[in-house]
């Protein structure tokens, strides 16, 4: 993959929900409000997107994004889940979306059928890392959901945590920008029209929350988002 001033702009968005979402996690020594099956999904995504880490070489950037990637979201999921103080305040009764049963098998499913509809096998290291790229590219688009559900349910979010889901959200905004940029100046670029399903989903989940957090830093007041009814 190009790389260009979108893209780069995209992953340091990237790069820095990580970082404040460890902060807050740091900071605060608690896990109000967040959700670690979202993580959770962040970390199959990463797993199964980067298999490609031990077989093909890109360039030492592209290789210190993916293994950062993997390993900050494995510190998130075992600092939530394993690590005290912060994994006794993990509220479950919040985080309750099925995330196995609505996330992971309906896009297993999909990428599977989707790998075969386009002609790929199942018998090659190559056929199966293409699978678990669809795989991971589908699950990625849903994988926001459960953090998106505990905040509705919480609906005061702490700022640092409205940050970390914001820059979440501008990074696959500014990678949907960044495909548009590549279709126009680089020859022979080619079209992964799940992809830009998958990214505009992805970035239509945010939208409500986008709205809110504008509105709340233009008044300068408290981040709430509104109940449903």
């Amino acid at each position: 993959m190009s790389m260009n001033i979108f893209r780069l702009c995209g992953d340091m968005s990237h790069v820095f929900s990580i970082i404040v979402l460890l902060l807050r996690l740091r900071v605060a020594r608690n896990a109000q409000g967040i959700s670690l099956r979202t993580h959770e999904l962040f970390l199959l995504v990463f797993l199964t997107r980067y298999t490609d880490l031990f077989t093909t070489y890109y360039s030492l950037y592209n290789s210190v994004m993916k293994v950062l990637y993997i390993a900050s979201t494995a510190s998130i999921v075992y600092t939530i889940r394993l690590q005290e103080p912060i994994c006794s305040t993990y509220d479950k009764a919040q985080d309750t979306f099925r995330h196995w049963e609505f996330a992971v098998a309906p896009c297993a499913v999909l990428a599977t059928l989707t790998h075969l509809i386009s002609g790929g096998g199942l018998f090659s290291v190559v056929d199966v890392q293409e699978l678990l790229w669809t795989f991971s590219i589908y699950l990625e688009a849903v994988a926001i959901l459960p953090q998106l559900i505990v905040l509705q349910r919480y609906r005061d979010v702490e700022n640092l945590t409205g940050n970390y889901i914001f820059f979440m959200g501008l990074y696959r905004a500014l990678y949907i920008v960044n495909w548009v940029f590549r279709a126009y100046n680089e020859p022979g670029y080619r079209h992964h029209y799940v992809v830009y399903f998958c990214g505009v989903l992805q970035t239509l989940l945010y939208a409500d929350f986008f709205y809110y957090y504008v509105m709340s830093k233009r008044r300068g007041g408290k981040f709430s988002l509104p109940t449903k009814g």
